[in-house]
Order: C-alpha cells, then sequence, then structure tokens
C-alpha cells in the first residue's frame, strides 16, 4: 500500500469508530428509553393493582356476611325480627364506609 492509501485507511477506520461510538450512544438511548416506558406502564398497573385490591378488600367481608345471612337455617334469629333486613343493611354499609374513611386516612386512596 503507498502512503496516501495508508492515510485514506485511517482516514476510514477514524469514521467507523465515531459511527460505532454513535450507534452505541443511541443503543443506549434506546435502551433507556424503553426501560423508562416500562417503568411508566408499571407504575400505571401497580396504581390499578391498588384500586382493585381496595374493592376486594372492601367486599369480601360484605361477602361473607351476604353468604352467612344466605344460608338455608331453619333458625335464624333475625328471621324473626321485623330490623333483621334493615340492620343487615346498615351493618353492611357502616362496614364499608368505615373501611373507606380508613382507607383514605392511611392515604391508599
Amino acid at each position: 500500500m503507498g502512503d496516501v492509501t495508508r492515510v485514506y485507511m485511517r482516514d476510514i477506520y477514524d469514521h467507523i469508530v465515531q459511527i460505532i461510538d454513535i450507534l452505541e450512544t443511541y443503543r443506549e438511548l434506546a435502551n433507556d428509553l424503553t426501560e423508562t416506558y416500562i417503568s411508566s406502564v408499571s407504575n400505571r398497573m401497580n396504581e390499578v393493582m391498588k384500586v382493585l385490591t381496595i374493592i376486594g378488600t372492601i367486599f369480601i367481608p360484605l361477602t361473607f356476611l351476604a353468604g352467612v345471612y344466605g344460608m338455608n337455617f331453619r333458625y335464624f334469629p333475625e328471621l324473626g325480627m321485623s330490623w333483621g333486613y334493615p340492620a343487615f343493611w346498615a351493618i353492611c354499609l357502616v362496614l364499608a364506609i368505615s373501611m373507606l374513611i380508613v382507607f383514605r386516612r392511611r392515604g391508599w386512596l
């Protein structure tokens, strides 16, 4: 190889090294953007899961109470009382509202 060709090849080598550095920088930037997006989606999903968990936590005791009073027993003391049905609903409402208040005070809602 002649001297002119060697200078030309070194110049090409320098350009290739610069292009590889730029490509690595863009690859790292794209990777960082992808991780940021995944983190954002994960945070949103965590918020949705928190709300669904709170809703489930409120309805689990209500479902238990409805299941107990939905059984076909012959001798329930509350069945013969005229205030049994409204008392059941009052207990359910008080339970749900008190749980909502506790969740708000703890900053979960």
